[in-house]
């Protein structure tokens, strides 16, 4: 059945009037009034939605709730560094398939994509548009938080209420992020991606002095996307049980 969106439900009635919505609802899907669908709040609250009416500015929706879903017990909050070429996207699309709870994206010293005030609120706004849309794909009943653009020593000083905080990189000693994972239950999960040329010392310094657990992901250096989905898969893998 086909799912949508709304920011915050209460009662059993609501107006869907976002533009893209509403058009994919009037336009592609061609539904009326009688007609059902599913919507989803940012709390994970899903309900069936009968459309009661529709025109050019909103569709009424008469609600019933639906039963929970089973979630995943480990909340994990993904701090990747800004990939050059719009790669972004993509990160954001797949870990919201993955599950993520929060999604932030950072500025390293070695990011090289340049972003000012307008930048980074155009960028914010269309990212957290992709996570709606992949959450309603992927049939998720929630939508991760998509965070503004956020400064990787920002991150790492405000990181104290994670009980497990992970930093993987090139370079010294670091452990097997499996070992790291068997020996702890943590509920509320962090992981830090750096750019692709790597975290400086500096930064890996500033992390492991936060209690960050450097780890590994493997002989080989994979890109930013690359590094965040296999990192959150394997995280959602080992844990979810």
């Amino acid at each position: 059945m086909r799912r949508f969106y709304i920011e915050q439900i209460s009662g059993d009635k609501v107006a869907l009037s976002d533009a893209d919505q509403l058009h994919h609802i009037r336009d592609v899907l061609r539904l009326k009034a009688g007609d059902i669908i599913i919507v989803f709040d940012h709390a994970g609250k899903e309900y069936k939605a009968k459309i009661a009416s529709a025109d050019r500015k909103q569709v009424e929706l008469n609600l019933t709730p639906l039963k929970a879903r089973r979630t995943s017990p480990v909340k994990l909050t993904v701090a990747c560094a800004v990939p050059r070429a719009g790669r972004m996207d993509d990160i954001v699309d797949h870990l919201t398939q993955l599950g993520v709870a929060r999604i932030i994206p950072v500025l390293t010293d070695r990011v090289v994509v340049k972003l000012d005030t307008a930048a980074r609120e155009s960028r914010l706004s269309r990212w957290q548009k992709i996570a709606q849309s992949a959450a309603r794909q992927c049939q998720r009943s929630s939508v991760p938080v998509i965070s503004p653009v956020t400064d990787v020593k920002e991150v790492i000083e405000s990181a104290r209420d994670f009980d497990l905080k992970l930093i993987p990189h090139l370079t010294g000693e670091r452990k097997l992020i499996r070992d790291v994972l068997a020996a702890s239950r943590p509920k509320n999960v962090l992981v830090l991606i750096g750019p692709e040329g790597d975290f400086t010392p500096e930064e890996v310094e500033s992390a492991l002095h936060n209690d960050f657990i450097p780890v590994s992901l493997g002989d080989t250096v994979l890109r930013v996307a690359a590094a965040a989905i296999a990192v959150t898969a394997y995280i959602r893998f080992a844990l979810d049980k």
